[in-house]
């Protein structure tokens, strides 16, 4: 079972496209900034994705969609 669960994330984000779009945002920061770090206190997954839908799902990231 993967944790957190797409249940879970979609109750935070509007959309599964949203949902990747601030992921891979979030992981490429992860990886190439090595001096920031993750978010949450212990990540489960070493991953930068991983980690980057881990802070989705603890509300460390949002998203908030423009007006046009």
């Amino acid at each position: 079972m993967l944790y957190p669960s797409i249940d879970s994330l979609m109750d935070k984000l509007d959309s599964k496209y949203t949902l990747v779009i601030v992921s891979a945002k979030r992981a490429r920061e992860l990886k190439e900034d090595d001096q920031r770090g993750p978010l949450v206190g212990k990540p489960k997954s070493f991953k930068p994705v991983g980690v980057a839908l881990e802070e989705i799902a603890e509300d460390h990231l949002q998203y908030e969609r423009k007006e046009q």
